[in-house]
């Protein structure tokens, strides 16, 4: 299991290299998912989920796409977009992936650090900040 600390990382780049290490066959522990850095405007990017979130089916809305607002839910949501979702092995890195708001307690192993995944943003927000602007009351 690859422990991952999000914290401060820029998440389009954490990202590609964690759906590398699932389908590579890796199992990822993601903490600390609320603190991970969005690049470019809330504004923009708040639009952007709501037009997602307003999509529905018009003849089965039951099979409308689900976009959560609680951060964990929110960060594997984005994160199942960079991985064959189509696909059995999609899919079943999918199914690897773990995704936790705050940090474990304990960690027997050692924790990998995602070298060039942290970069220095001009304009960012953070995904609990995102969460919160769609509606999400942290507590």
């Amino acid at each position: 299991m690859i422990y991952i600390d999000g914290e401060n990382a820029v998440l389009g780049r954490t990202g590609t290299k964690i759906s590398k290490a699932l389908l590579a066959g890796e199992s990822v522990l993601l903490y600390n998912c609320e603190k991970m850095r969005i690049s470019g405007s809330l504004a923009v990017q708040k639009a952007k989920l709501i037009s997602h979130r307003s999509q529905t089916d018009k003849r089965t809305p039951a099979h409308s796409p689900h976009w959560p607002r609680v951060p964990n839910l929110l960060v594997r949501r984005m994160l199942r977009g960079m991985l064959p979702w189509d696909s059995q092995r999609g899919r079943d890195a999918y199914k690897r992936l773990h995704v936790q708001i705050g940090a474990p307690a304990t960690i027997n192993e050692k924790i990998t650090k995602m070298e060039g995944a942290k970069k220095e943003l001009g304009q960012s927000f953070s995904v609990l900040q995102l969460s919160e602007a769609l509606g999400y009351q942290y507590r």
